[in-house]
């Protein structure tokens, strides 16, 4: 008797270490690559260089030099209140800002900055990103002016 116990358990072990069947759970599944995100998230929102967006700045065009002590002031500010949703070259809350400056004209990138409320409500191209980034709001920070631009100017060093 034991040895037809053994007999069936050795065969049960055997039955059981074969090819592991997957089973199909309901629910939400992602399976697309990095390269059908990046492409699904260009057909949402395009390039335009033509845009100057909502607010007070108009026809901005950035000297071929960069300004260094500007840039720091920039980058100062940038890190005190920009990094909670954005990083350079990473997709987070809000957009990576590397290169933002081959996808947007500096007059949008600054009145996003300056005027992102006024930018969420009127702008097509800062509507297309909320939709983008999960309805995902840019908070106001109600930069100055020179703070806008020492922002500005720090991007361009990305």
């Amino acid at each position: 008797m034991k040895k037809l116990l053994s007999i069936v358990a050795i065969c049960a072990l055997i039955a059981s270490c074969g090819e592991k069947k997957e089973e199909k759970k309901d629910g939400f599944e992602m399976n697309r690559t990095k390269k059908e995100v990046k492409a699904a998230a260009a057909e949402g929102v395009p390039v335009d260089m033509d845009n100057d967006g909502i607010g007070p700045f108009k026809d901005v065009t950035f000297p071929d030099e960069i300004n260094a002590e500007l840039a720091a002031r920039g980058q100062a500010k940038y890190s005190a209140i920009c990094t909670a949703c954005h990083m350079a070259e990473q997709r987070m809350i809000g957009p990576a800002l590397k290169g933002v400056y081959e996808r947007r004209s500096p007059a949008w990138v600054m009145n996003m900055i300056a005027n992102p409320d006024g930018m969420l409500k009127e702008d097509p191209i800062a509507k297309a990103l909320l939709k983008e980034y999960n309805n995902a709001i840019m908070l106001n920070q109600n930069l100055k002016e020179d703070e806008t631009k020492a922002v500005a100017e720090y991007l361009r060093t990305l």
